[in-house]
């Protein structure tokens, strides 16, 4: 029996509204008052992410907070613990506006040390625990910190790039133990050792704290390439996260689980996940890196009755073999993006899962779409003004008449997907002005008017949905992560024998989001080229998610007028040795070098041979 097939041309109309509304009428009341609960927020307001904290400890003191491992925390002892922590860097100067660096996997210190720098009105820089060297040195000193909390499980990686490492003032750096491997190394503070006689009272440092301020950065690729960019993440995002996510598209209990496996340095961990577990003292469970071979042992160890996803996932957990209790689980609701239409109602059939809350947002815009419906195929609503326009798909840029303004598309038509730009809806940037001002679009439809340039392309499904289709732009995704095209091309010209290349991503069977390829103009013959160097310095000088899969050598890369190399046709001419005259190869998973990318190893990959 054959899949369904995908719905990439669904339109939406009246009578679907109608039908999604039915099996949630009786929670309509519910819905309004969240709703008019978000249109209230005043960022003045001192009002914060951690007066959740302090509220749900209040209210919910003996229900559990956390889930690891085979332990938890109640909210009364996360709260308390928080506390110690925020007293402890109170005691050290740390003030409102200072920047501290987290460099944790996820785990609960990582947790505590987030909300103890929010309460002070701190702002935690959320690093990414997959870079390394020179992406990392950039990430900790695009933002430099007051403070620096580094886990054992991280320590030699920043210690390669510790000398160089910038800071507001004195270096201070914490150590935060995990598996007993390392001690203390010198020059740091043991954070565990010296919070543990602190008072665990709410301090009186909240109380300044506003929805407005910034709690902190995120990192982000974003879709303009180059380095990572640190995106503001404000308590009003997140404060409006809890009532949007946990309240209003859906209502979380305190006897819910929400289990997010996803890293907690990026958005959907921290502006999705844990605001649904915390909007009405939920439980959120973590781990420290998505396990599919696990992942269903923890869903029932935790009880988890929601799961938050990215695209990826899904299809992980699909194509493991199918096992005769895979519905017998506790998970009844899905909160991510990505979910692509050919998987969509195979793993809702298959596992068991009831909802699926497809949602839409970026790392730095406080805008976003909602599945609230539960329909298929769709990121769902918008209720802010957005715009879809026409744009030039492989030049990633917007179209403008003879007038100078945009056109939105016609529905069931995809386009680039903006948001305005208002005095509700403010864009809180980047900490670099100059990258906050290139995801800016003006006069779009009327001179004067401000629009967020997401960078993505959307089908217009009518009645305010929408449907991802791709991004655009000098970036594209795979493994859950942006990666940054020129990020990976810097690198690469800095290998001695490479003159010059361009990088992009390329569709895989098997495989959402796109794996990267890099055409290379080299300086040396073929026969004499060091495969084995070449990986190894892609695996040492960029995340793994970053390492290209498949080289294309080239004499020249075709470039435009304006000196902008050309990467539609080596884009659509991907990696297939039946139309690529050049010579390709392939980083073979479990291999240290490329290989010459041969009939045999296409086929193996079309086939879906390879775990990549």
């Amino acid at each position: 029996m054959g899949k369904e097939p995908a719905k990439s041309d669904q339109i939406i109309g009246v009578a679907d509204i109608l039908k999604g509304l039915i099996p949630i009428l009786y929670r309509l009341p519910h819905i309004v008052k969240s709703f008019l609960e978000i249109l209230k927020l005043d960022e003045n307001s001192h009002e914060s992410w951690g007066t959740l904290v302090e509220k749900n400890a209040e209210k919910y003191p003996d229900r559990p907070a956390l889930k690891w491992d085979d332990s938890s925390m109640t909210h009364l002892e996360f709260n308390e613990e928080v506390n110690r922590c925020a007293n402890y860097f109170i005691s050290l100067g740390l003030k409102k506006g200072d920047v501290v660096i987290v460099f944790l996997e996820n785990r609960p210190e990582l947790f505590i040390a987030y909300c103890a720098i929010g309460k002070i009105g701190a702002i935690a820089s959320m690093i990414n625990t997959n870079q390394r060297e020179n992406s990392l040195l950039h990430s900790i000193n695009h933002a430099p910190g007051k403070f620096h909390v580094i886990g054992e499980e991280v320590l030699d990686a920043f210690m390669d790039i510790e000398k160089s490492v910038e800071s507001t003032g004195e270096k201070i750096f914490f150590f935060v133990p995990d598996a007993g491997k390392s001690s203390c190394p010198e020059g740091f503070t043991d954070l565990k050792k010296e919070t543990a006689g602190f008072s665990a009272e709410n301090p009186s440092t909240l109380q300044e704290v506003q929805l407005k301020d910034p709690l902190a950065y995120v990192y982000t690729s974003g879709t303009t390439g180059g380095m990572p960019k640190a995106a503001i993440i404000v308590n009003k995002r997140l404060f409006a996260a809890t009532c949007w996510f946990g309240k209003l598209v859906q209502k979380t209990v305190p006897s819910d689980t929400v289990y997010c496996p996803l890293p907690f340095f990026h958005t959907n961990g921290l502006s999705v996940g844990w605001p649904v577990a915390i909007a009405n003292g939920a439980a959120l469970a973590i781990r420290r890196k998505f396990s599919v071979t696990n992942f269903w042992d923890d869903v029932r160890k935790f009880n988890a009755t929601n799961f938050i996803y990215i695209g990826e996932l899904p299809r992980y957990l699909l194509n493991q073999p199918p096992k005769p209790d895979d519905r017998k689980n506790p998970l009844k609701k899905a909160v991510g993006n990505g979910m692509r239409p050919d998987i969509w109602k195979e793993f809702k059939k298959r596992f068991g899962v009831r909802k699926i809350y497809e949602f839409y947002a970026a790392a730095e815009s406080p805008w976003s779409f909602a599945n609230m419906l539960n329909m298929d195929y769709t990121v769902g609503m918008n209720l802010q003004t957005y715009a879809i326009v026409k744009c030039d798909v492989d030049e990633g840029i917007p179209i403008r008449d003879n007038n100078g303004f945009m056109e939105k598309v016609d529905r069931g038509e995809a386009g680039l997907l903006l948001f305005e730009i208002s005095e509700r809806y403010r864009f809180a940037g980047y900490t670099d002005r100059e990258q906050t001002e290139k995801k800016i679009l003006r006069d779009v439809f009327a001179t004067g008017d401000m629009w967020f340039n997401t960078g993505d392309l959307l089908r217009d499904q009518g009645c305010r949905h929408a449907q991802f289709v791709d991004r655009l732009g000098d970036t594209y995704r795979w493994k859950g992560e942006n990666v940054s095209t020129t990020e990976v091309e810097e690198v690469a010209n800095i290998f001695e024998q490479v003159s010059m290349s361009t990088a992009y991503g390329v569709t895989v069977p098997g495989y959402d989001g796109r794996a990267g390829m890099i055409s290379i103009v080299a300086n040396t013959p073929l026969q004499e080229f060091n495969f084995n160097g070449l990986a190894a310095y892609f695996k040492r000088a960029l995340p793994s998610y970053a390492v290209p899969k498949f080289i294309r050598f080239r004499e020249e890369l075709d470039s435009t007028d304006t000196s902008k190399i050309k990467k539609v046709d080596l884009k659509k001419e991907a990696y297939d040795p039946a139309i690529v005259a050049d010579p390709l190869y392939f980083l073979v998973p479990g291999e240290d070098t490329y290989l010459p990318l041969d009939d045999g190893i296409y086929n193996n990959i079309q086939k879906v041979e390879y775990k990549m």
